[in-house]
């Protein structure tokens, strides 16, 4: 019997494995959105499900160590705080910090964690670590309500600008600086299971070459100055410090940080794809 050339038609999708310079691509983002967002409203659930403070804990940390820094590096070791009250002025750096870091941990162990679903079925094994990193955003937007309580309280010693509004692409640079290092930790994990114990070293370590608890200017200006600016943090924390307590601009230690990040994404996604090929084989 002859079928028709309507009923004859199949729809056949071919999955194949990405070529040589395909280290991106927009569209598979675009037809698994709906993972994507299913995959960090699971993370975000999970994270607060039976917990006794529930969201009070994406508070618990940063003020804990606002409090434990402003009486050891503001009242005993009496740093520069930029002519601001240190609490706020370490206060607006641990905010950033604590996205980077919770989403830089968070990435790192994203694909051993979901090890169930890669061996599964086939999805975009880049969507894992970027859905990691979402959840952390949620604490982020806890812990500004807390800023700007702090804000209000310090309004004396706080000039607000229309620098303002550049803050939301801070905060996306914050994320993707973690993204890009992650991206790293996370294929490196399926392979090397040291590196989840390696991570907490690594984000404590980092925490301390970051200007989190003292002022980018203590480091002298010239070479070293420029040494340091490497670290995409320092300009990430200072950028926020010059929008939301004033001061100058940071601008060459957040072209340096910029730098360092495009430079981390893009070997980053070149590692990934190189070795998603066998994640579901080893993970």
């Amino acid at each position: 019997m002859n079928l028709s050339s309507n009923e004859s038609k199949q729809h056949v999708t071919i999955v194949q494995p990405p070529g040589k310079w395909h280290y991106f691509d927009f569209s598979e983002f675009q037809s698994h959105y709906e993972l994507l967002y299913f995959l960090a409203w699971r993370d975000i659930k999970v994270r607060y499900k039976q917990a006794l403070l529930g969201v009070g804990w994406a508070l618990v940390q940063p003020v804990m160590l606002m409090i434990v820094f402003t009486f050891i590096f503001g009242k005993m070791a009496q740093l520069n705080s930029d002519g601001v009250p240190y609490p706020i002025f370490t206060f607006v750096a641990i905010l950033p910090w604590t996205l980077f870091s919770s989403s830089l941990s968070s990435a790192g162990v994203s694909l051993v964690a979901n090890s169930a679903l890669l061996k599964k079925v086939y999805i975009p094994r880049l969507l894992i670590p970027v859905a990691a990193i979402i959840p952390n955003l949620v604490d982020f937007l806890i812990g500004m309500v807390v800023l700007g309580v702090m804000m209000v309280y310090y309004h004396n010693s706080i000039q607000l600008s229309w620098n303002l509004l550049l803050l939301p692409f801070l905060v996306l640079f914050t994320m993707i600086s973690a993204l890009s290092a992650g991206l790293w930790l996370s294929a490196l994990n399926v392979k090397y299971r040291d590196v989840k114990q390696l991570t907490p070293f690594l984000v404590r370590t980092w925490m301390w070459i970051s200007p989190v608890a003292y002022s980018a200017v203590e480091v002298p200006s010239g070479p070293w100055r420029i040494v340091y600016g490497l670290n995409p943090m320092v300009g990430v924390i200072q950028g926020f410090r010059w929008i939301l307590i004033g001061g100058e601009p940071p601008t060459v230690l957040i072209f340096l940080s910029l730098s360092v990040v495009v430079l981390l994404l893009i070997t980053g996604l070149i590692y990934f794809r190189k070795t998603e090929v066998y994640f579901a084989d080893i993970v």
